[in-house]
C-alpha cells in the first residue's frame, strides 16, 4: 500500500515549481512587459516557469521556415516597373493538394497567342493548407510562402494578383538565408551557361 499517490504528489510539485517561477521570471521584467528583449527570452531554452505570450501586444518571432498563404514574387525593373516571375505555365495549380489556385493566362489582342503572365491569379485563402507546394515545384521561383499570419476576415478570403503580389526584397526580408541560397544557384546557373556558350 505504501507508494500509492506519490507519482500525484510528484506531478503537483512540478506544476507548483512552474508556477512559482513564472511569478519570479516576471520580476525580472518589470518596467519591459512588451519588449523585444523580454519576447525573444520567452522563445530560447533559458525561460523559467510557464509563461504567456500577450498577443497581439507581443508576439513571437517567425522562424524562417514558417509558411502560410502563397505570394507572387515580383522583381523591381526599369522605372520601378514590377516584374512579375510568374510566366502562368500552371505548374503551382496542379501541385496544390486542395486545388485552391486559379490562373488565366494572357493572350496577345492582335494575333491571340498566349503571352507568358497572368491576367488573373487566384488563391483561395480559405481553402489553402499552406503546405508549400506550389513554391516548390515552381520552376521560376515566382510563387513563396508568406509570414503574414493575420488575415482573417469577416468574408471570404480570395486573394487576386493584386493582393498576392510582393516585391523580391520582401520576401529576401523575411527568409534571408533561403534567398541567399536561391541568388547562389541562379549565379552559378548563368555562369554555367555562359562558360558553355563561350
Amino acid at each position: 500500500m505504501y507508494g500509492y499517490g506519490k507519482g500525484i504528489l510528484k506531478g503537483l510539485g512540478v506544476t507548483l515549481k512552474r508556477f512559482v517561477e513564472s511569478y519570479l521570471e516576471d520580476l525580472n521584467w518589470i518596467g519591459k512587459k512588451y519588449s523585444a528583449e523580454k519576447t525573444a527570452f520567452h522563445s530560447s531554452k533559458n525561460q523559467r516557469g510557464t509563461f504567456t505570450i500577450e498577443y497581439p501586444e507581443q508576439k513571437l518571432p517567425t522562424p524562417e521556415e514558417f509558411r502560410f498563404v502563397p505570394f507572387l514574387v515580383y522583381d523591381e525593373g526599369e522605372s520601378g516597373k514590377k516584374e512579375i516571375r510568374c510566366t502562368s505555365c500552371g505548374i503551382c495549380a496542379k501541385a496544390c493538394p486542395p486545388q485552391c489556385i486559379w490562373i488565366v493566362r494572357t493572350t496577345d489582342p492582335s494575333t491571340g497567342r498566349p503571352v507568358p503572365q497572368p491576367a488573373e491569379f487566384y488563391i483561395d485563402a480559405d481553402i489553402c493548407m499552406n503546405c508549400g507546394f506550389c513554391a516548390e515545384y515552381c520552376p521560376f521561383d515566382a510563387i513563396k510562402m508568406d509570414h503574414d499570419y493575420e488575415i482573417a476576415s469577416y468574408g471570404r478570403n480570395l486573394l487576386n494578383k493584386e493582393r498576392l503580389m510582393k516585391s523580391a526584397s520582401y520576401y529576401a526580408s523575411i527568409r534571408p538565408l533561403n534567398n541567399a541560397r536561391e541568388v547562389e544557384a541562379r549565379r552559378a546557373k548563368e555562369a554555367a551557361k555562359a562558360a558553355k556558350a563561350g
